[in-house]
């Protein structure tokens, strides 16, 4: 028999949804028939699964531990388990711990980091090192550990977009924050340069479709554009921007007008902020998918720019944050731009 008491991190979870993640390799089916015969209780008497847990909660598992067993794909949080498979990541976890990665603001529920660029914010091959498994090795570190809970980011940034990620570090602090990203509460701001002289703020509308063959996207004026193109379902975005600062650059064949922007996110789609600026003729420099050639071009001869100036650097929580409230309601967080990013405003501007 195992016994499971419920702690903080896994309160307000549904006991299914708990379940789930405990026998991870078990169907709904199997966990659901051992509700109905009993042979898995909850605070001492039978459950549907329906049930919201509560710290303190004991769960009972009335299996053996081979049966247990059959049914984890994860077998290093239980005691029984003393053949663990090596983590494929091991080669390269001490090559960018997250403890070298500035974080901005940190508690039981959330933290607040100032991703570098370079770093992927999840994996995109089974070998990657990304932000996420940095961060599920540090919370690993914590001596309140939950082996049922694994943190995430709750919101992604290119590899090469540098700025404020947000993971849940408790499934109260990961629902939050999806939520409040799923709601469009969190306010999200942007620093970045771009090609061109833009004087006014604007707020700029279109539908998004992904290529097909290319890691890239296509930015339509109309819903009826993108459909009339072949795109069966364009994603609608909202962007809006203000003119933070001005000045030029020369390449020795012409001059270029250039904006320091203040850019928020209104949607969050795949390369949006990137994609958008480039269809209105404002590409940001340094973007090796969207940007201006010959812009790019001087930028790295000049200032050895190989990445896109894009970095997210505000976020505005609302006055209301549910069950976070006394901690995160109204506040406002910045991530300090990285130094090539720093040093090549102080050059331009």
């Amino acid at each position: 028999m195992k016994e499971i008491i419920v702690d903080r991190n896994s309160k307000g979870i549904r006991l299914n949804k708990y379940l789930g993640k405990y026998l991870d390799a078990a169907p709904q089916s199997f966990i659901y028939k051992m509700l109905r015969k009993k042979n898995i209780k909850y605070n001492g008497g039978k459950a549907d699964g329906n049930e919201i847990l509560s710290e303190g909660d004991i769960i009972n598992i009335y299996l053996s531990d081979e049966t247990v067993a059959k049914f984890k794909k994860n077998l290093m949080t239980d005691n029984f388990s003393t053949n663990v498979i090596k983590d494929s990541f091991d080669i390269c976890r001490n090559n960018k711990p997250l403890e070298n990665i500035d974080i901005i603001y940190e508690d039981d529920d959330i933290l607040i980091l100032n991703k570098p660029v370079g770093i992927l914010s999840q994996k995109a091959k089974a070998e990657d090192y990304s932000l996420n498994e940095m961060i599920v090795d540090y919370y690993n570190k914590r001596e309140d550990v939950d082996d049922m809970f694994t943190p995430s980011v709750c919101n992604r940034l290119d590899r090469n977009t540098s700025g404020i990620i947000l993971a849940g570090m408790s499934y109260q602090g990961t629902r939050v924050l999806s939520k409040m990203l799923k709601d469009r509460t969190l306010r999200k701001y942007y620093l970045t340069i771009v090609k061109g002289n833009i004087e006014k703020s604007a707020t700029i509308k279109g539908f998004l479709a992904k290529k097909e063959t290319h890691n890239q996207v296509v930015i339509y004026s109309t819903k009826q554009e993108a459909i009339k193109a072949g795109v069966e379902s364009p994603a609608y975005i909202e962007t809006r921007y203000e003119p933070v600062k001005h000045g030029s650059i020369d390449d020795g064949r012409r001059s270029y007008d250039i904006t320091l922007l203040k850019v928020e996110l209104i949607t969050g789609k795949t390369h949006q902020i990137r994609a958008h600026l480039k269809s209105i003729g404002h590409p940001i420099l340094g973007d090796g998918k969207y940007g201006h050639k010959d812009i790019n071009a001087y930028m790295r001869k000049e200032f050895g720019l190989k990445h896109q100036l894009l970095h997210a650097y505000e976020i505005h929580f609302p006055e209301k944050v549910d069950r976070l409230s006394e901690k995160l309601s109204g506040k406002v967080f910045q991530a300090k731009l990285n130094d090539v990013f720093e040093s090549i405003c102080d050059g331009l501007f």
